[in-house]
């Protein structure tokens, strides 16, 4: 039986520890897709508390999609467990927290190759304030009026010249829409395109676009890759309208479409006309030893693509904008339908990143981050090459941006081997993490993400991992 103690808490009720304990445990793997969890009424014998405490804490559970009901059967355990590219709680132990505050969950880990977030003194904020300054003393009468819907003109303008030098877009600046998020433009298109279309992700994939589809009320299936990108026969198969994929650098595989499947996922959307392709071209500035790979909309000869991308891995997570470049043949449908809402980020933000892309900074400071990954690329795949406890590993998507796979050879379980690394002091996620049906993921495969982690750091980190992977 299922058992948590409630020793200790001081200002939180019964119910939010209970709910957090639960929720920890499945964001940590302890509890699995399909685990059936206790009724309330022999949960709450057993905790020695109120079954109202019970309903309480399942009633939460429920509304962030951690568990669902069925009728006269019980509880089960959502397909959640893998959203930890952004959010990874430790396995429980009997002296630590059951919920960590967010701003020090990753306090105490001598490196963290989840979350992927760039260190704070690669921001460039010397120029970055300059510029605030100049916005201040120049924009002050423009800063008091409400932003257009899309967000102000001079960064649509900028953005648009940017992904003409550097991603091949030829787009208008009124097709491009700025937004605080790219879960905020996900909530947008969804309203545009309807709930009542079936939404296709990709599997393996970032976990947390499923669960952003699903907290809006849509159906979303899970469908998988094929050596050449989403499996096309399985996209029929899944009845799915809109197909949400990342064709230049798929997260976490690396995978790239390939050009052929690109024009297969063009047919497919030209033949019905509730069709379309959301092309997320998350981390894509980031290929380290070729070119970077052409965007499917600079192909799209049908209209159905809509891009986005964000400025979060490129400046900071903390810079929360970014934006999407709608098909013309939507504009006016947006305009009708999602015209009157406001844009999202400050007009002092946008004026600041406009200059910021507008003046050259923006490419500038791509380049020294392209320098720098690399770097820190050579480094990690060094020290992994050189410990004995990493030989006969296979490394594999080393070019593939912030991160890549190590094919392990081991008898641990990729439960095991999270448990065991943290226990060293060392944050890590397996490849079986992301996907939507675990039990047919390859195990074994740790995803290495190394944005964050400070490069006199690496050398300690890598003989902390090789340590517990050895056991």
């Amino acid at each position: 039986m299922l058992t948590y103690t409630f020793d200790g808490i001081q200002k939180e009720s019964l119910y939010e520890h209970l709910y957090k304990c639960i929720r920890d445990d499945i964001l940590s793997g302890t509890l699995s897709s399909g685990y059936h969890l206790p009724s309330k009424r022999t949960f709450a014998k057993n905790l020695g508390i109120s079954t109202i405490t019970v309903e309480n804490a399942y009633a939460g559970l429920i509304a962030e999609g951690y568990i669902y009901s069925v009728e006269k059967k019980g509880y089960f355990v959502s397909e959640v467990s893998a959203d930890i590219s952004r959010s990874v709680i430790p396995a429980r132990a009997a002296k630590q927290p059951a919920s960590p505050d967010k701003e020090t969950e990753t306090a105490g880990y001598t490196a963290d190759f989840v979350s992927g977030s760039m260190l704070p003194d690669l921001f460039p904020s010397a120029t970055w304030t300059k510029l605030m300054r100049r916005v201040i003393g120049g924009k002050g009468s423009e800063l008091m009026r409400q932003s257009p819907g899309g967000g102000i003109g001079p960064l649509r303008e900028a953005i648009a010249d940017h992904l003409y030098q550097f991603r091949g877009l030829s787009v208008r600046p009124g097709q491009i829409f700025i937004g605080a998020g790219t879960e905020y433009l996900y909530g947008l298109i969804i309203q545009l395109l309807g709930r009542d279309k079936t939404f296709a992700v990709e599997d393996p994939g970032y976990r947390k676009i499923t669960r952003i589809y699903r907290a809006n009320d849509v159906a979303c299936t899970a469908v998988p890759l094929d050596p050449q990108g989403i499996d096309m026969r399985a996209l029929r198969q899944s009845g799915a309208s809109i197909a949400h994929i990342s064709p230049s650098h798929h997260f976490p595989t690396g995978i790239v479409t390939s050009i052929s499947r690109r024009y297969e996922l063009l047919g497919w959307a030209a033949e019905a006309g509730d069709r379309y392709i959301i092309e997320d071209d998350y981390d894509s500035e980031f290929r380290m030893n070729s070119r970077l790979i052409p965007t499917l909309r600079s192909i799209d000869a049908v209209d159905r693509v809509i891009y986005i991308n964000t400025f979060s891995k490129t400046l900071a997570s903390t810079v929360r904008i970014s934006y999407m470049v709608l098909p013309a043949s939507l504009i006016r449908a947006f305009e009708k339908k999602l015209g009157f809402y406001s844009c999202t980020v400050p007009s002092f933000n946008q004026y600041t990143l406009a200059e910021f892309i507008r003046q050259g900074y923006f490419a500038n400071h791509i380049n020294r981050l392209r320098r720098y990954y690399k770097e820190q690329r050579n480094r990690i795949l060094s020290a992994f090459k050189e410990n004995p406890a990493f030989a006969g590993a296979e490394i594999r998507e080393e070019n593939s941006g912030l991160h890549f796979l190590i094919k392990l050879h081991t008898e641990m379980t990729d439960a095991e081997l999270k448990t065991a690394a943290e226990r060293n002091g060392i944050r890590i996620s397996c490849l079986s993490d992301y996907y939507a049906r675990p039990a047919g993921a390859e195990q074994n495969v740790l995803l290495i993400q190394y944005a964050s982690v400070a490069p006199e750091k690496i050398s300690a980190a890598v003989e902390l991992l090789g340590k517990a992977v050895s056991r």
